[in-house]
């Protein structure tokens, strides 16, 4: 019997399992309309992949001086897990996590988001049993794209880094599980479309379907 390549999988949530760009918007549109800020012409996708401690630093200048940080990503959490229940899971998400995890095969999350927000999305797509654990943007010094937290997937896995998988949406999860020593597969969808890109050059695999990830574990 040959010895398998990977042996893990980290997955992030956001646009990788769970549709979830659309109410992550309109928690912040909403959020900051609370707070007399009015974000409504911003594009859907202007923050895709980026954690929330730089897109306070974008949005800086349009929120009112006053804003604390903390109060405004509260409210914005609080408009997100009380959406939750209208998340759509990626296609062959649900069912690719669990076929992994009926071979056996460690899974974990890694994602930019909070706590609060990692843990509504496993809520609404029910696959927490599948996943050993997760690390959010509250686990970690620093998030995406700093290599550290798929490092820390990686030690808290006790596996050697390329041999979990990273699977990622955006170029700035590539970017981290990339240097932090992961094989990155990065999953194409119509939002991220973008062919001969920075993203698709990084990435040691592309796919369109997240059931073409389990051939890496046969």
């Amino acid at each position: 019997m040959t010895e398998r390549r990977f042996e893990a999988v980290a997955w992030d949530i956001d646009g990788t399992l769970v549709d979830s760009e659309p109410l992550h918007h309109r928690a912040l549109v909403a959020a900051s309309l609370q707070f007399g800020a009015d974000l409504r012409g911003l594009p859907d996708m202007a923050f895709r992949g980026i954690h929330m401690g730089d897109v306070w630093l974008q949005l800086r200048d349009w929120l009112p001086a006053t804003l604390d940080k903390q109060q405004w990503l509260a409210a914005i959490n609080r408009n997100y897990v009380e959406g939750r229940h209208g998340l759509s899971a990626v296609p062959q998400a649900v069912e690719t996590i669990q076929a992994l995890n009926a071979r056996g095969i460690p899974q974990v999350c890694v994602s930019n988001s909070c706590r609060m927000v990692v843990d509504a999305n496993l809520d609404a797509l029910g696959v927490s049993d599948c996943i050993q654990f997760s690390i959010s943007l509250d686990d970690v010094a620093e998030g995406k794209p700093s290599a550290l937290p798929y490092r820390q997937a990686a030690e808290r896995l006790g596996l050697a880094p390329n041999a979990v998988v990273a699977v990622e949406d955006s170029g700035t999860g590539i970017q981290s599980a990339k240097t932090a020593g992961l094989y990155t597969v990065f999953l194409q969808t119509a939002d991220n479309c973008l062919p001969g890109g920075p993203t698709q050059s990084l990435a040691d695999c592309i796919v369109d379907d997240l059931a073409l990830l389990l051939p890496l574990f046969d």
